[in-house]
C-alpha cells in the first residue's frame, strides 16, 4: 500500500546562513512532525522533507512566517521527489559542492544579544566572557574566508571547543545549537591590553586600566569587529584634541557611542525612526541632528552627531565600569589609510602614543562601522559596511560573471553572481597606496569567498581613476560607463527598474561624454543609453582637483563670470578678505585657461555658495563646504532666488547675484543657504516637468552625492512628488560613490546578456 507521507526538497535563498537558521529549521521540523535532513549549500540551505502533504505545506508556510530576525528569505522553491522513509530530522554536514550561478548570502556582522548579555552575568563558564555570542548574534562576515559558513572556513577554526561547548553546539534546544564562532572563558579568544611597556591578560583587570584611563582624559586603541577604534570620553575637549592628533584627523565630526538610550537622549534628540535604526542588529552610525552637544571638539562645529549604540559585549563591559555616558569612537586609521585590521600593524602605530587593546582572533575582512541618516521617515546610506555588507542587492536579470570596479571615491565594488548584485564594504578612497592594497586584496578575497571567476570588467570612463586603471590591466572584455549614467543606474537597480525614466544626478565630479567636468545632470533613459536632455551652467575650476579642497577659488570664478573684475569692488566680507594676488592669478588661469577645467558640477555650486558665506573657504575634509551650507540653513525659510533655464542649460548667475545682495544687506547665512537650497529645489523641478511635457515620462530616479543632503533631497522629493511624479531614490545604497559600482554592473550586464 502507497504511504500517505510525501517527500519534498526545499531550497531557501537569501540571507540564510549564519543567522541560525538550520537550528530553526530543526526545531519547526520537529513541531510539524517533519523528517528528513538540512544542510547547508553554496547557494542557500537544502531541506529534505518528508511527512503528510498538510504537514509539509504548513511547515513550508512557517519558514517564511517564524524565520528568524537577521535573516531574510528571498525564495523558497520545493518541489516533490521519491519518497525517502526518513525516521528523524538531521542537521547533516554541509555541502560544498557548487552548480549554476547562484550563491548564498553571507551574512553581515551581528551586534550582541539581549540573551548573551545575561549568560554574560549568569553562566559560570562564560563570566565576564567577551566574547560570546550565538546563532542569533555575533561575527559572520569579519571572520568568514570560505562558504559554505561553518567554523573550519572561519578564524575560529584554531579555537579547539571545550566540553561544555561542544555540548551546547550540538545540543538542538540551546541556543548556541550550530553557532559556528561559539565559545567561551575556556577555549575562546581573549584580549590582552598593552600599556605602559606591560601586559595585561585578564578581561577584569583590562577593563579597569581603560576606565580609569577614559575617565582621567586619555584615548586608547582598541581592537573592534573589523578593525581597531580610537576611543575616549566623548565630554572631554583635551582627551578629543589629543585624539584627532593622534588620528591626523583636524576638521571632519567624530561618531560617539552612547551607553545606552537614556544616555543618547539626555543629549540628543532622535526621532523614531532614527532610535529605530541606532537599535537595529545592523547597529550603524546615524547622523542625528542637535543643537547643543556640549563638545564642539566632536562635532566642528556642525549642529549634528553621529550617533551609534554598542554593539559588541566589551563595550557593555567598559560602559558598566565607567561613570562615562559617551565615548568617541572612530576607526584606528591616519587620515586617509584604511582601518587597521592587524594586530602588529596597530601596536606599531599606537603603542608608543596609548594603551592598545588586542584580541587572539584574526580578522579576515576588515570592515569599517556604516553610516546612514533619515529623510522623509527612510533610512538612508551614507556609507554601507559593517551590518550591512555583503548583503547583495536582487537584480531584475543576470549579471553573472561581471565584475564593476566602481570609482576613486569611497570606492566600493561589486560583481554580478547569478541575479545577484555582491557588494563590498567601504574600501575608501584609492588615493593612496594602502587603500589600493585593500581594494585589491578584498576583490581577491570576495572572488575565493564566492567561487566568482570574473568574465568582464566594468568601469568609469574617467582616464586616470586608478579602479579604471585597475580595470584597464585586467585581461578581459571591457566595457567603459559614463559616471552619472553609472549614478542613475544605481538607484534604478535598487528600486528594480529597468524602463526609461528621468535621471536627476547631482554631485561633485564625472567624467563626460565631452570631456568635461559633470555633476549637475538630467538625462533621460534606460539601463542601456541615456541622452543628457539639461546641465548647470559650465563654470571653469581653477585649479581642477586644487578647487575641491580650496572653495574660494570656486566662488571667485562664479564672481568673475557674474561681475568680470568689478568683483573687487564688491562690498562683501569674501571679496574684503581676498587676498588680491592670488585673487588675480586665479583670473589669469581663467582667462588663460590654464588648469582651469569647465565644470557643471553640483557639488562645485554648492562649495561656490558655501565660500562666499565664509562657512568654508578652505577644506579639511571631503565635501565639508557644502555640509558647512546645509548645516546653518534656516528651515522655516520658503523663500528663493532667480535663475534662468535656456536652452537646456541651467545658469545661477542671477542667483550670485541676489546672493551678493543679500550679503551686502547683511541678511544671515541661515537666511541666505535656506533660499539657495530651495532655488537648486526650483531649478530641478523645472526641468522635470519640462521633461514630463515632452517625453510623458512621470517616473524620476534621484542619485549622486549631493541628495545626501537632507534638506534638499526632502525638498525635491516632496516636490516632484507634488506635481504627480513617481520619485525613486537610494535606500540601502549610498546615493554616493559607494553606490556607483551597482549601476556600473546593472549597465553591463543589460549590454551583456540583453543583446543590446
Amino acid at each position: 500500500m502507497k504511504s500517505e507521507k510525501q517527500t519534498y526538497r526545499i531550497k531557501v535563498t537569501g540571507l540564510v546562513q549564519g543567522v541560525g537558521f538550520r537550528p530553526f529549521v530543526y526545531r519547526l521540523a520537529r513541531e510539524f512532525g517533519i523528517k528528513g535532513t538540512v544542510d547547508n549549500r553554496n547557494d542557500g540551505v537544502s531541506i529534505m522533507a518528508c511527512g503528510k502533504k498538510g504537514e509539509i505545506e504548513d511547515f513550508i508556510a512557517a519558514l517564511n512566517a517564524k524565520s528568524p530576525k537577521a535573516s531574510q528569505i528571498r525564495k523558497i522553491d520545493y518541489h516533490q521527489v521519491a519518497y525517502v522513509p526518513y525516521d528523524d530530522f538531521r542537521i547533516i554536514k554541509s555541502s560544498d559542492n557548487f552548480s549554476g550561478n547562484e550563491i548564498t548570502e553571507v551574512s553581515p556582522d551581528i551586534a550582541v544579544c539581549e540573551e548573551c548579555l545575561s549568560d554574560m552575568k549568569t553562566q559560570p563558564h562564560r563570566l565576564g566572557y567577551s566574547f560570546i555570542n550565538c546563532t542569533n548574534c555575533g561575527p559572520r562576515f569579519s571572520i568568514i574566508k570560505a562558504l559554505p559558513y561553518d567554523r573550519p572556513n572561519t578564524t575560529m577554526s584554531e579555537f579547539e571547543l571545550c566540553d561544555k561547548c561542544e555540548q551546547e553546539y550540538k545540543d538542538v534546544n540551546d541556543r548556541r545549537f550550530h553557532a559556528q564562532p561559539v565559545a567561551c572563558n575556556d577555549c575562546g579568544p581573549h584580549y590582552e591590553l598593552y600599556a605602559e611597556g606591560g601586559i595585561i591578560r585578564d578581561i577584569e583587570g583590562i577593563i579597569n586600566r581603560l576606565s580609569a584611563l577614559l575617565e582621567n582624559g586619555g584615548v586608547a586603541a582598541v581592537k573592534g569587529l573589523g578593525g581597531f577604534n580610537l576611543i575616549c570620553d566623548a565630554l572631554n575637549e583635551d582627551a578629543t584634541l589629543n585624539l584627532r592628533k593622534s588620528k591626523h584627523r583636524d576638521g571632519k565630526p567624530l561618531a560617539v557611542m552612547f551607553r545606552d538610550e537614556k544616555a543618547l537622549r539626555k543629549y540628543m534628540q532622535p526621532s523614531a525612526q532614527e532610535l529605530q535604526m541606532l537599535k537595529s542588529w545592523r547597529r550603524p552610525i546615524v547622523i542625528v541632528q542637535t543643537s547643543d552637544f556640549p563638545n564642539k571638539v566632536v562635532t566642528s562645529g556642525f549642529n549634528s552627531v553621529g550617533c551609534m549604540l554598542p554593539y559588541m559585549p566589551f563595550h557593555y563591559q567598559l560602559f558598566e565600569s565607567t561613570t562615562l555616558d559617551a565615548l568617541v569612537y572612530t576607526s584606528a586609521n591616519l587620515s586617509g589609510e584604511p582601518i587597521i585590521k592587524d594586530d602588529e600593524i596597530a601596536l606599531a602605530a599606537f603603542e608608543s602614543k596609548m594603551p592598545v587593546l588586542i584580541y587572539n582572533r584574526k580578522i579576515h575582512n576588515r570592515i569599517d562601522d556604516s553610516v546612514g541618516f533619515v529623510a522623509r521617515g527612510k533610512s538612508r546610506m551614507l556609507r554601507r559596511s559593517r551590518g550591512y555588507a555583503p548583503s547583495p542587492v536582487p537584480m531584475p536579470f543576470n549579471a553573472d560573471g561581471i565584475l564593476a570596479v566602481g570609482a576613486e571615491l569611497v570606492n566600493c565594488f561589486c560583481f554580478g553572481r547569478g541575479t545577484q548584485a555582491i557588494m563590498s564594504q567601504h574600501i575608501g578612497d584609492l588615493k593612496n597606496a594602502e587603500t589600493l592594497e585593500f581594494f585589491e586584496e578584498s576583490i581577491e578575497r570576495f572572488s575565493h569567498l564566492y567561487k566568482f571567476e570574473a568574465k568582464a570588467v566594468v568601469c568609469d570612463m574617467h582616464p586616470d581613476y586608478l579602479s579604471s586603471l585597475y580595470a584597464r590591466k585586467a585581461d578581459l572584455p571591457l566595457i567603459e560607463v559614463q559616471h552619472h549614467h553609472a549614478h542613475m543606474a544605481s538607484v534604478m537597480a535598487e528600486n528594480a527598474l529597468d524602463e526609461e525614466v528621468i535621471g536627476v544626478v547631482m554631485d561633485g565630479t564625472g567624467y563626460g561624454t565631452d570631456g568635461k567636468i559633470w555633476g549637475g545632470e538630467f538625462f533621460t533613459g534606460d539601463l542601456s543609453s541615456f541622452e543628457r536632455y539639461a546641465h548647470f551652467a559650465y563654470v571653469p575650476i581653477p585649479g581642477g582637483d586644487a578647487a575641491v579642497k580650496e572653495p574660494w577659488r570656486t566662488a571667485l570664478s562664479y564672481l568673475y563670470a557674474v561681475y568680470g573684475k568689478e568683483l573687487f569692488n564688491l562690498k562683501i566680507l569674501f571679496v574684503q578678505t581676498l587676498d588680491k594676488s592670488k585673487a588675480e592669478l586665479i583670473i589669469q588661469l581663467i582667462d588663460k585657461k590654464l588648469n582651469s577645467p569647465e565644470s557643471s558640477s553640483a557639488g562645485r555650486l554648492f562649495d561656490a555658495v558655501s565660500a562666499l558665506l565664509q562657512l568654508c573657504e578652505v577644506s579639511s575634509f571631503h565635501a565639508e563646504a557644502p555640509m558647512r551650507l546645509e548645516d546653518v540653513l534656516d528651515g522655516t525659510v520658503s523663500g528663493d532666488y532667480p535663475y534662468v533655464y535656456k536652452q537646456r542649460t541651467v545658469d545661477f548667475s542671477p542667483a550670485i547675484k541676489a546672493i551678493v545682495d543679500d550679503l551686502t544687506n547683511d541678511l544671515s547665512p541661515a537666511l541666505i543657504s535656506a533660499k539657495f537650497h530651495n532655488t537648486v529645489a526650483n531649478a530641478v523641478l523645472e526641468v522635470c516637468k519640462k521633461i514630463k511635457e515632452e517625453r510623458s515620462l512621470e517616473k524620476v530616479v534621484l542619485s549622486g552625492g549631493t541628495f545626501q543632503n537632507r534638506y534638499l533631497s526632502q525638498k525635491v522629493e516632496n516636490d516632484l512628488e507634488a506635481e504627480g511624479f513617481k520619485v525613486f531614490f537610494h535606500r540601502t545604497v549610498p546615493a554616493n560613490d559607494g553606490g556607483l559600482a551597482l549601476g556600473q554592473l546593472a549597465i553591463a550586464a543589460k549590454k551583456m546578456f540583453n543583446n543590446l
